[in-house]
């Protein structure tokens, strides 16, 4: 576990520098500095007619509001506790392995057509259940509704907003040189919705399909993933009675420096058979695969 892991020369406060991968990992991110440079584009359903059973259970089981998002969320979880190199980042041209798994999403503070929409970052661990992933991001967003004005990332922008252009741009250049060495005070890296894991939007609210989203060259998030909303599919099955299913279309944008192609599919693929099997995720995993060093 990360917690008797000692810090060494060239970690981070957010991760831990990985110094045994391959000579040629090391050296894609000089040749792809910026993570849109590096970032990989790949389209997919979940099937989701389990999972969909399972929650109007869980809802009368008193799980309120409990939804689509929060399996999706789960089975990343579950699938960085198998394969952690999906929780890595790049900055400064190193690669490294996050302490925490930090989801970042946006949230609407209410149903009304003028709420403001504001961004949480959600901390996990890879023993989180689909239990801990609904009991933590309804205290995020109970938290996001109850309390009046900006949380700490408005805050940040709306300061820095008041200054003068040239000023914005040379703070940011100190920002990004700062976030370069590792500089950033944490309660920055703890407000910053570019820094963290995965960041995940529904587009099913809004009635479109999922779109490619870009990533954020400032920062460090690897992963983008959108997704859209439900869709039935009906199929002939050999004894010609028709058989419906429902699936959920997602797109994902990831920094390809983090790991090879062989790995994000194995990863996707694994996400997949969690949300097959969406019982498997009330529990808690046997055991965590740590990162290499």
């Amino acid at each position: 576990p990360m917690s008797k892991y000692k810090s060494r020369f060239g970690d981070r406060k957010e991760g831990r520098l990985l110094r045994s991968l391959p000579a040629f990992a090391k050296f894609v991110p000089f040749i792809m500095p910026t993570r849109n440079d590096a970032c990989n584009q790949y389209e997919e359903s979940f099937e989701v007619s389990d999972v969909d059973r399972r929650l109007r259970k869980l809802r009368v089981d008193g799980y309120k509001g409990i939804g689509i998002l929060h399996f999706i969320i789960a089975a990343y979880i579950r699938g960085v506790s198998m394969l952690p190199g999906m929780n890595r980042f790049v900055v400064g041209r190193r690669i490294y392995a996050r302490d925490n798994i930090e989801v970042v999403m946006t949230v609407k503070r209410s149903l009304a057509i003028d709420a403001t929409e504001t961004t949480i970052k959600v901390v996990f661990e890879p023993t989180d259940t689909i239990f801990d992933v609904y009991r933590k991001m309804s205290e995020k967003i109970d938290e996001i509704k109850t309390v009046e004005g900006n949380n700490n990332t408005e805050d940040v922008a709306e300061a820095m907003c008041k200054a003068p252009r040239f000023l914005l741009r040379f703070a940011l250049t100190i920002l990004r040189i700062m976030d370069y060495f590792g500089w950033l005070p944490q309660s920055l890296l703890d407000a910053s919705p570019f820094h963290g894991s995965m960041f995940v939007t529904s587009m099913g609210s809004l009635g479109i399909p999922p779109i490619y989203h870009h990533l954020y060259d400032f920062g460090n998030l690897p992963i983008f993933l959108a997704f859209g909303a439900k869709r039935r599919e009906n199929f002939m099955l050999p004894d010609g009675t028709v058989q419906q299913k429902k699936y959920i279309d997602f797109t994902v944008t990831t920094d390809e420096r983090i790991c090879d192609g062989f790995y994000f599919a194995s990863s996707i693929k694994f996400m997949k058979r969690c949300l097959a099997n969406p019982e498997r995720l009330d529990e808690k995993p046997e055991s965590v695969v740590r990162d290499v060093d």
